[in-house]
């Protein structure tokens, strides 16, 4: 394996931490900053509210060298983090969220043409799963190491962690990656002109929606797991490992299978199985030892994804490959804020943690819908 798309998974897992250990810390949260589980929720919009906030930035800096970006990039999110390790209230937590998100999408989106570049013939798939993999092993490892900081001293010490891994992201994005040739400067009127064809839309609205779906459910995984579950809060960190194990099966997976078949139609396949999984977790939320492997199937479709769709929205966004592929995060994270909202209502309503999960299946079912068309009308005509 290539020690460039190791230097750049490094970065992923700093981001993948971020933003996925507060989904399983929200509950400590809450508590510390004296605010209910659904308010605090909001730190998850914050968090990618940023996102979409962030990847437009790319086009400002499009004729920088991509490593000096990766760079800036990672400063960026140094700080955001050790900000919010040190809020003293959620007033500042939410900024602090907002600027740690400002980077993800668009740092996805600049190691995702750089992983590609660097990438063997006809492998390009499998590269960006091995540079998102930083991702699927924060969750198999970071986020439940920041739920056992959370537990036994404070929630705050993850965020230090994650600013302070900011500094080896740094050191071996400078040491191991090489200087790749830059994308053609198209101007900046140019680099929005994808969008004024259907394709990418199709791409962005099923990874919004189908993320969306996923995270009605997921954001509230903590209560739901031990309300309703019964599970203990003492086992939550190792229920978190099996979802990171979920999420790491899925991403190589997924993109080993997008190169084998196409992107869209393993995303596609990937996609319909999370939307039955969403409705299999409303029915038998109740069942102990079942909830394990419902939530590994889901966390594992969820990753399976990833990579198809960064890879699809870069060969339909030519002449702005830099801000299609960050734009993809960017749908990504506002399924996550459309997700976390929409799965606190039923919640704010009285209703049991099992009903994020059976709104979240619509969403993923019209995710699933997207891309059948994308697969039938552009994907097969280009293929």
């Amino acid at each position: 394996m290539k020690k460039s798309l190791i230097a750049l998974a490094f970065g992923t897992l700093g981001l993948g931490i971020a933003e996925f250990v507060m989904m399983a810390i929200l509950p400590y949260v809450a508590k510390d900053l004296h605010i209910s589980i659904p308010t605090a929720g909001h730190l998850i919009s914050a968090y990618a509210l940023g996102v979409c906030a962030g990847a437009p930035m790319l086009t400002l800096a499009r004729k920088l060298p991509l490593k000096k970006i990766l760079l800036g990039l990672v400063a960026i999110m140094m700080i955001g983090n050790i900000c919010a390790a040190f809020s003293p209230n959620y007033e500042f937590m939410l900024i602090a969220r907002f600027i740690s998100g400002l980077p993800h999408g668009a740092y996805f989106g600049v190691a995702s043409i750089v992983a590609e570049k660097l990438a063997d013939k006809g492998k390009g798939s499998e590269a960006v799963s091995i540079m998102i993999a930083g991702m699927t092993i924060a969750n198999l490892f970071g986020v439940p190491l920041g739920t056992s900081l959370s537990t036994l001293l404070s929630w705050r010490l993850t965020f230090l962690l994650v600013g302070i891994w900011g500094v080896i992201i740094l050191y071996y994005i400078w040491k191991w990656v090489p200087q790749v040739e830059g994308l053609p400067d198209t101007g900046f009127k140019r680099q929005f002109c994808f969008l004024k064809t259907t394709a990418p839309w199709l791409i962005l609205g099923a990874t919004m929606f189908g993320n969306g779906g996923v995270f009605c459910w997921y954001s509230y995984i903590n209560p739901l797991l031990t309300n309703v579950s019964g599970f203990s809060a003492e086992s939550i960190t190792f229920l978190m490992v099996l979802a990171g194990f979920g999420m790491v099966i899925g991403n190589l997976t997924g993109g080993r299978l997008a190169d084998k078949f196409t992107p869209g139609r393993t995303a596609a396949a990937m996609q319909f199985i999370i939307c039955i999984t969403l409705l299999s977790i409303f029915f038998a939320a109740s069942v102990n030892w079942l909830m394990p492997l419902l939530m590994c199937i889901c966390t594992l479709g969820l990753f399976a994804v990833s990579s198809p769709l960064q890879v699809s929205i870069i060969h339909f966004s030519k002449g702005g490959e830099l801000l299609g592929a960050a734009c993809i995060q960017v749908a990504f994270n506002l399924g996550n804020a459309l997700g976390a909202t929409i799965g606190a209502l039923p919640l704010q309503a009285g209703f049991s943690y099992r009903y994020p999960a059976l709104l979240g299946a619509p969403f993923a079912l019209l995710g699933f819908i997207l891309l059948i068309v994308f697969v039938k009308k552009y994907e097969t005509k280009n293929g």
